[in-house]
């Protein structure tokens, strides 16, 4: 049932963006690096809101950080589904999840090309958004039975 998928996808979802975050407040407690309210500002322009400053953002940035990877859940819940599960499934959905991130910023005019960031940049943007991935990935293959035909994931540490 896609609809059912889809439901457990953003809880997957869900899961996924929480790994994220912690992921992220643990390497800006080491890195000092600020937050970042480029969400916010993103989804002030999709909804053409007005400006505000960024101590004023917060839940718009806590909207669009939580909402886009909950929401982007379902469709790594269809993935499953479809049988685009396990690792190459999460790489695909990573693709997915960079390519929504960079489209909205840079439709709106709030970001700029990924290639025109400092590497370091670069490199933790990948790093947490693959935590993202391949943290709702296996969530979603757990709780999205495949096609027939397709293996239930294993646990790594369970018996063979």
């Amino acid at each position: 049932m896609t609809i059912g998928a889809a439901a457990r996808g953003l809880t997957a979802g869900l899961i996924g963006v929480a790994a994220m975050t912690v992921g992220e407040k643990l390497e800006q407690a080491v890195t000092r690096r600020p937050n970042s309210y480029v969400p916010a500002h993103t989804l002030e322009r999709l909804l053409r809101l007005p400006t505000k400053p960024d101590a004023d953002r917060l839940w718009l940035n806590w909207t669009m950080h939580w909402g886009q990877g909950i929401l982007l859940g379902a469709v790594r819940g269809l993935m499953a589904q479809r049988g685009f599960r396990g690792p190459v499934g999460s790489f695909l959905f990573l693709n997915l999840r960079l390519l929504n991130d960079q489209t909205l910023e840079n439709a709106t005019g709030v970001g700029s090309p990924p290639w025109t960031w400092p590497t370091d940049e670069q490199a933790l943007d990948l790093f947490h958004k693959a935590v993202y991935a391949y943290a709702t990935g296996a969530v979603a293959d757990r709780l999205v039975p495949g096609p027939p035909g397709s293996p239930r994931p294993r646990l790594p540490w369970a018996a063979r």
